[in-house]
C-alpha cells in the first residue's frame, strides 16, 4: 500500500491502486467487476451494488446480480472523486498490470489481485458471518463454489483499525480526476 501511495504521488493520473486493492478486499469483487461498476449501479440506501455480468460458468452475459457491500467498501466508493459514470474509470488491464508490476518490484512472489477476493471472503467468515450473508456479498450461488474462497485463520476482524482504510476512504486523499 505504501508503494502504491508513492506511485500515486508521482503520477496522480495513475489508477488509485490503494483504493482498488482495499476495495477488492472489502467488496470481494473481481477486478473486471470493480472497473465496470457505475454510480448508477449503486444502491446506497440498501448498501448494495448491481454487478453486471457476474462471472458464472453457465451464464456469462446478462447475469446481473445485486451484491451487498460491507460498510468499508461503501466508504471507499464514497471517497472516489467521480460521482457519475464508472466509480473506478480504469481498464482491468491497466489495474492488473500495475498490481503485477508492484509485486515484481517489491519481490512479492505468488500474489495476485484476485487473492484479495479470497482474503475478503475469509474475513467475513472469520467475523462470524453466515454462509447466506457472505454469499450475498460475494455473489456465489452455492456453498461448493463459495468454500474455495474461504481460508479461515482466526476469528474476529483482522482489518479492524487498519490504517489504510482511513487513507483510501478519505475524500481529501483521492486526487481529482
Amino acid at each position: 500500500m505504501t508503494h502504491f501511495g508513492e506511485i500515486r504521488v508521482r503520477r496522480p493520473s495513475s489508477a488509485p491502486m490503494q483504493a482498488l486493492t482495499a476495495f477488492a478486499i472489502f467488496s470481494t469483487r473481481r477486478l473486471e467487476e470493480m472497473v465496470r461498476i457505475t454510480h448508477e449501479d449503486l444502491d446506497e440506501a440498501h448498501s448494495r451494488v448491481l454487478v453486471r455480468d457476474l462471472k458464472h460458468p453457465g451464464q456469462k452475459i446478462g447475469n446481473d446480480v445485486w451484491c451487498d457491500l460491507p460498510p468499508e467498501a461503501m466508504r471507499i466508493i464514497k471517497a472516489q472523486p467521480t460521482k457519475q459514470g464508472r466509480i473506478f474509470p480504469y481498464t482491468d488491464d491497466a489495474v492488473g498490470a500495475a498490481f503485477t508490476r508492484a509485486c515484481q518490484f517489491l519481490e512479492i512472489v505468488d500474489l495476485r489481485l484476485h487473492d484479495m477476493r479470497h482474503e475478503g471472503t475469509s474475513r467475513l467468515f472469520e467475523m462470524g458471518w453466515t454462509i447466506p450473508h457472505v454469499a450475498a456479498v460475494t455473489g456465489h450461488r452455492s456453498w461448493s463454489s463459495l468454500k474455495r474462497y474461504t481460508h479461515l485463520r482466526h476469528t474476529g476482524n483482522r482489518f479492524e483499525g487498519w490504517k489504510w482504510l482511513d487513507v483510501v476512504a478519505s475524500p481529501q486523499m483521492a486526487p481529482a480526476s
